[in-house]
């Protein structure tokens, strides 16, 4: 088991170029297996698809969430297909297994109203200058808030208004950002960067009070500080941001594959959660404002 582990992580790494968090949660839950199947005298030749189900109820009575063992159930599908990839196995036992069900909770989103009051709140010392240019570049283009960090100011085009952003994969993709979100950076560059970074040796476009690259913990630190003076209740976070970028598009119009491509998700069906919240907020807004919809 554990060199069929091994040449499974190197797999993930090197050839399915996943990222050190999701290969480390894989081998997690694989040296999870392993430890059930040693208690319950079974090894790769013989596992079945019941053997499978009874593992997922073993880790269902040490109270395991259902959402690490759908996540498990993932890792074990995914190792099987190593293993018949490799030939160590002819038949696959996970195909037939079905994941354990739960109602995923509908992502928080701020209202435009709210956004436009976060954004206002930054006033003119060089880190609020700083700050209000990440929330609005955030929030135009729907970043992950690594992408944000991350981003480097060569790849900011003003003439054409796009970001070339590294993403999940290290997978390379363009950006659009708007006029407005531009002329943030514009102000960051001229008032607040060549104070906080003089030399200009950092190569990320947003930098930190020692001209260093932000963080994503210092930005998560400062936004929630934003919130609060802007009087925002409840959590906002960078992936709130994101959220409200997609759903606000698709308020506006947007189609699901560009929004696809703009988040950079893989699988359409990660960006189809958004339609389920567009119509939510929209049956809301029209229960609130509308003369007979209540």
């Amino acid at each position: 088991m554990d060199e069929a582990i091994e040449g499974f992580t190197y797999w993930l790494r090197v050839e399915r170029n996943r990222s050190p968090n999701t290969v480390e949660a894989y081998v997690r839950d694989l040296r999870r297996f392993a430890e059930w199947m040693e208690e319950a005298g079974r090894d790769l030749a013989s596992i079945d698809r019941p053997d499978i189900v009874a593992h997922m109820a073993w880790l269902e009575e040490r109270g395991v969430g259902k959402r690490s063992i759908a996540r498990s159930r993932t890792s074990i599908r995914q190792f099987f297909k190593y293993l018949v990839k490799e030939r160590w196995r002819e038949d696959d036992p996970t195909v037939l297994v079905v994941a354990p069900k739960f109602t995923s909770p509908l992502p928080t989103v701020l209202s435009r109203e709210q956004v436009e009051a976060l954004l206002d709140t930054p006033g003119a010392e060089p880190l609020a200058i700083r700050d209000r240019a990440m929330i609005a570049v955030l929030y135009a283009s729907g970043l992950r808030v690594s992408e944000l960090v991350g981003l480097l100011w060569r790849n900011v085009d003003s003439r054409t208004g796009l970001l070339k952003v590294r993403g999940k994969g290290d997978k390379e993709r363009l950006v659009p950002v708007g006029e407005r979100a531009l002329e943030e950076i514009r102000r960051y560059l001229v008032a607040s960067r060549p104070l906080l970074d003089p030399a200009g040796d950092c190569p990320t476009l947003f930098v930190s009070r020692r001209g260093t690259p932000m963080t994503r913990q210092n930005f998560w630190e400062r936004l929630k500080g934003w919130a609060l003076r802007a009087g925002i209740r409840g959590k906002v976070s960078p992936h709130v941001l994101r959220h409200s970028f997609a759903t606000h598009l698709l308020e506006h119009g947007a189609d699901l594959r560009s929004l696809q491509a703009m988040l950079g998700h893989a699988d359409i069906s990660t960006t189809q959660i958004y339609t389920h919240v567009s119509r939510v907020r929209l049956a809301r807004l029209h229960a609130e404002h509308h003369p007979r919809g209540r």
